[in-house]
């Protein structure tokens, strides 16, 4: 295990990260909110921590690993989590525990988007900017960005990249390096959020407003700088704007980098419907969303089919990208609408997305497999592969899927068990969990409308099931594991 040059690639990544300090240094400047030293203070300590990592190490250039790859990909959302939390213990404006503190922190970076603030429409803008900000950075994946910078490395940034980014097959490349891969990913990144936030501002947002909510809404994260959420806007043009562009951030990035490349070609429409995901992913969401809203309508009097509609989309869409936006709280629903906005959440949208949960082809195959299965009991003789357009999946891939799907419940009743221990009855404990660890954000009971009111020492499990939500539980259990620390 090369930890020095572990700790070289930290430093450098932390102090690219201490950069993000910058922007909302610059909005406490033009609005005069008197929170710009908080921010440059903690530029200086992240920048400071950096640069001392680096320079105890700037001579250990070996090239990384796997192992080296998974340790960085886990060290550093831990470490990032708490540089982000830094302005929040030096805000004057704030009086937080450092359970909270942490807890918005790590729910920013990881975009799950439950929150323990309140009264947001009084804090500062440079607090509220952080906030949004911070999970734009997290959308991506900040690994995923650093690999973009490459040189500034020195190493190969293959690894990196794997154990950031989602997915099953995450092994197949649109392109022959990764270097070019995040860099347009990044590119395409941030040209969806420009076009969000011009929507949201046209449609009446504030142009503070307008460039918060696209940060949140392209990476699914669901912060708002309003108490009442995506509830403070009326416009039906507004919460179509948010529908859109959260199942636009949904669907796999490298097909919307493919479609880039052959827009000239006219190809665009054969290179999302050819892709058997996209195709499950889509008709899944408009089998939600009708279910959804058809069940608004019938439960609730004084809302017509349109706005059933309206309204429906944009809650089913926003829990079943996992980004957290809310219109109404959930206790307000009946149960099978309260269960539905569950279920669409532990689906999420496609691998390669800044959405959470399962992951639409780990569904899609699950599916297939049951289907082959009832077919063998049939016909028991029956050989009959599990194919993806013709082409027959690897074993391997599917026992992954499976592997996936059994941690996931795993590590999702484990952590149950612990938030119960720290004093939460069960009912809440399942919907606080269910919440972090497909990163949707608001879940059942007490944390439908936020996390404030959960024990402090619940928080921490919660934090916990928010990165193994994130890093998609293996790249962070494997570290736990006594072969991941042998030479």
């Amino acid at each position: 295990m090369h930890l020095r040059s572990i700790i070289r690639i930290m430093g450098i990544l932390v102090m690219c990260f201490s950069l993000t300090m910058l922007a909302p240094a610059l909005v406490a400047l033009i609005y005069g909110d008197g929170e710009g030293t908080t921010f440059v203070k903690s530029f200086f300590i992240s920048i400071a921590v950096g640069f001392l990592l680096w320079w105890s190490c700037r001579a250990h250039k070996d090239e990384l690993r796997s192992r080296e790859g998974f340790l960085i990909v886990v060290a550093f959302w831990f470490v990032l989590g708490i540089i982000a939390a830094l302005p929040l213990f030096f805000a004057n404006s704030l009086n937080m525990s450092t359970a909270d503190i942490l807890f918005e922190a790590f729910s920013a970076l990881t975009t799950t988007g439950a929150t323990v603030m309140s009264g947001l429409d009084a804090l500062p803008k440079a607090i509220l900017f952080h906030r949004q900000f911070t999970q734009f950075v997290g959308g991506m994946g900040i690994i995923v960005l650093a690999v973009a910078v490459i040189p500034l490395l020195g190493v190969g940034g293959t690894q990196l990249y794997k154990a950031e980014s989602s997915g099953p097959m995450k092994d197949q490349k649109i392109l022959p390096r990764i270097a070019e891969i995040a860099k347009l990913l990044w590119l395409l990144y941030s040209c969806m959020i420009l076009a969000c936030a011009l929507s949201y501002w046209i449609a009446g947002m504030s142009v503070f407003d307008a460039i918060g909510h696209s940060f949140s809404t392209i990476s699914n994260g669901g912060f708002s700088t309003h108490d009442a959420n995506m509830g403070f806007f009326k416009s039906p043009a507004i919460h179509i704007i948010a529908t859109v562009f959260m199942l636009i951030a949904g669907c796999n990035f490298s097909l919307h980098i493919l479609a880039v490349m052959n827009w000239r070609k006219g190809k665009i429409s054969k290179i999302y419907f050819r892709d058997p995901e996209f195709r499950f992913f889509v008709l899944s969401q408009l089998f939600f969303i009708t279910l959804f809203s058809l069940g608004l309508y019938l439960t609730i009097s004084d809302y017509s089919l349109a706005k059933a509609f309206e309204v429906g989309a944009l809650q089913l869409v926003s829990m079943s990208m996992t980004a957290g936006f809310t219109v109404f709280d959930f206790n307000d629903l009946s149960p099978f609408l309260g269960i539905l906005l569950l279920f669409a959440a532990s689906v999420g949208g496609c691998a390669g997305s800044t959405s959470g949960g399962l992951k639409a082809i780990r569904v899609l195959v699950l599916w297939l497999q049951v289907k082959r299965e009832l077919k063998q009991l049939v016909h028991p003789n029956l050989v009959n592969s599990i194919k993806l357009e013709k082409t027959a999946l690897p074993i391997r891939i599917i026992e992954s899927i499976w592997a996936f799907f059994i941690v996931f419940v795993l590590v999702f009743f484990g952590c149950t068990f612990a938030a119960m221990l720290c004093g939460m009855n069960a009912f809440d404990a399942l919907g606080g969990v269910w919440a972090t660890v497909t990163n949707a954000g608001p879940g059942v009971g007490l944390t439908s409308l936020g996390f404030a009111d959960t024990p402090d020492s619940a928080k921490y499990v919660f934090i916990f099931a928010m990165i193994a939500g994130r890093l998609e539980f293996f790249s962070l259990l494997v570290i736990f594991t006594p072969a991941f620390w042998k030479t």
